[in-house]
């Protein structure tokens, strides 16, 4: 049975081409099952752009033959209007994406989009990593749209989300987590945003990892001795020999470590962010160096019904502090993971023992991973021609 949206791509196709041979400087796309025309365009009322650029606007019409007949003739007023400079957005922001909520309105539609999150399939079985998930990623952004929505009530709501996402930081993780958060909730509301989230994401990257200052491990063993209490000892130890969590400490089987195995592997639980991975010691003898096999967790609440995975790891970043220990908690499992990399474990291993996808720990490890790989190129170029550091 043939693809009806084949047939329709391909005539959008033979549009573009005829918009194209006219230099009209406009072109039709299709978005899922709606048509949209795509220009360079002055900016939008309420951004803080200057010159024009490229930008799409919504038609709400159907990618039918009938859809397209109409979209080739508004990409024709369109490309006159830019002509004559006499464009205006107004009859453009009055379409699906330009629809002005009140805060109250956009309260009530975020409040039926996070019972929808939490009642998808997925998120049902995984109560816990889900509430981790809202509180963070999703939650926070919105309500800073919510105070956009209330300081401005003339934006349209594709407008808010643009004044919301360029408040925030280019170079930071959170300005990609906030798109995303807003990408989902215009999904929800069936909203045809022209917003193009992947421009409008910013700069983070690999490299704000990369520059982060790891722990020697001559300072992570001096470091241990600063804490007086057993327990968070005890969390200190478990996070250094194998690069866990904060969360996932309090989340893991224990019970190698009462066996006299020399290299007793641990599982985090279902329970934790990622679900169960195990996970081996590096180095091994950490674990006796360390006590590791004396288990004592502090006494903090961890049931989930009450809690959630979040303030669990919090418990631990504030200890740190307390202690006053020279880095933070998440600089001992980047430790961890460099550490196993310089003794040569395969990626594919790394990645899962820490509860991520290869490409995760190949983005956030890159600077690493490309100086041994280097390296090992190096030394069997030498070996080849039998050089040894001996050599003279």
């Amino acid at each position: 049975m043939p693809d009806p949206t084949s047939s329709i791509d391909t005539r959008i196709e033979q549009v573009n081409q005829r918009l194209k041979a006219a230099r009209l400087g406009v072109q039709i796309e299709r978005r899922s099952q709606k048509l949209s025309l795509r220009a360079t365009l002055p900016p939008r009322p309420g951004s803080d752009r200057l010159r024009p650029y490229q930008q799409r606007l919504s038609l709400n019409l159907p990618a039918t033959t009938a859809g397209l007949k109409q979209a080739e003739q508004e990409a024709k007023i369109l490309a006159a209007h830019l002509l004559q400079k006499t464009f205006d957005w107004r009859p453009y922001l009055g379409r699906g994406s330009g629809v002005r909520f009140s805060s109250a309105d956009l309260i009530q539609r975020i409040q039926a989009f996070e019972q929808d999150f939490f009642h998808q399939p997925r998120r049902r079985k995984q109560t816990a990593s889900a509430t981790t998930t809202w509180e963070t990623a999703y939650a926070p952004y919105l309500r800073k749209l919510l105070g956009t929505v209330e300081a401005n009530p003339q934006f349209t709501l594709e407008e808010a989300i643009h004044a919301t996402v360029r408040s925030i930081d280019e170079t930071a993780r959170s300005r990609q987590v906030c798109c995303t958060a807003f990408r989902a909730l215009g999904n929800f509301l069936k909203l045809d945003l022209t917003i193009d989230f992947k421009a409008l994401a910013g700069s983070y990257g690999p490299t704000a990892t990369q520059a982060r200052e790891l722990p020697s491990e001559e300072l992570i063993l001096e470091t241990f001795e600063k804490i007086s209490h057993p327990a968070w000892r005890f969390v200190y130890g478990v996070m250094a020999t194998y690069g866990l969590r904060n969360h996932e400490v309090f989340f893991c089987d224990y019970s190698a470590l009462e066996q006299a195995t020399p290299q007793p592997t641990l599982r985090v639980l279902s329970t934790s962010k990622t679900g169960s991975h195990e996970v081996w010691p590096f180095y091994p003898e950490w674990v006796d160096r360390f006590e590791l096999r004396q288990i004592c967790l502090p006494e903090i609440e961890t049931d989930l019904q009450r809690t959630t995975l979040q303030r669990v790891g919090q418990y631990v970043t504030v200890q740190f502090r307390r202690y006053g220990l020279p880095f933070s908690p998440y600089d001992l499992r980047h430790a961890w993971a460099v550490r196993t990399i310089h003794l040569g474990l395969p990626d594919t291993i790394a990645a899962r023992m820490m509860g991520h996808s290869v490409a995760i720990h190949t983005r956030t490890y890159h600077q690493w991973m490309t100086h041994r790989d280097q390296q090992r190129a190096v030394d069997a170029a030498l070996s080849r021609i039998g050089y040894s550091q001996t050599s003279t």
